[in-house]
């Protein structure tokens, strides 16, 4: 079979500077100074227009508040309750369009509260700690591993006596009947 070749599509075209480039980060990481001041910003309005502009419908006054009372942790775990990939949609989601427009401080000054860099703040907050904030998920791949050697079991069984390799009786005598 052969393969036809697009004219300009190559690997190794752009170095390595220009990949790091390409490829930065659009908005820079908040330092804590930044921080307290981007957090000290939010209203915590009580009908908070951010969240019903949010897609995922995070809690954004209250991972607001969260970082601002120096738990970044439990601002990242509000934040992935609601969206697992909170990490990276801190990063690409565009926050300006959406949460930011939708903003109080957006309508009263022409400056939001800055959403994104915080939600990554916090995001990126818990992943330095490498940890994850659901522990019961292990349980429950156990729990369904079960559950899944359980129902193979059973057809095992049924097979078994479909081909005549283990009879009715033979299973209640070895107690595989429940």
């Amino acid at each position: 079979m052969t393969s036809q070749m697009i004219s300009g599509i190559a690997a190794d075209r752009l170095s390595n500077d220009e990949l790091a480039q390409n490829f930065a980060d659009l908005h820079s990481p908040l330092q804590p100074h930044e921080v307290k001041v981007a957090a000290d910003r939010c209203y915590f309005c009580h009908d908070a227009p951010c969240i019903t502009a949010c897609p995922t419908d995070i809690d954004i006054p209250l991972f607001i508040r969260q970082i601002s009372t120096g738990t970044p942790e439990a601002a990242a775990k509000t934040i992935f309750d609601m969206n697992i990939l909170g990490g990276m949609c801190a990063r690409v989601c565009p926050t300006e369009e959406l949460c930011e427009q939708a903003c109080v401080r957006e309508l009263a000054e022409g400056k939001p509260v800055e959403i994104g860099r915080l939600q990554r703040h916090a995001t990126d907050t818990l992943m330095a700690q490498h940890i994850h904030p659901y522990s019961g998920l292990p349980q429950l791949v156990k729990w369904l591993l079960l559950l899944v050697e359980g129902l193979l079991g059973c057809l095992v069984l049924t097979v078994w006596q479909c081909l005549g390799l283990m009879s009715q009786s033979t299973m209640r005598d070895q107690k595989l009947v429940v």
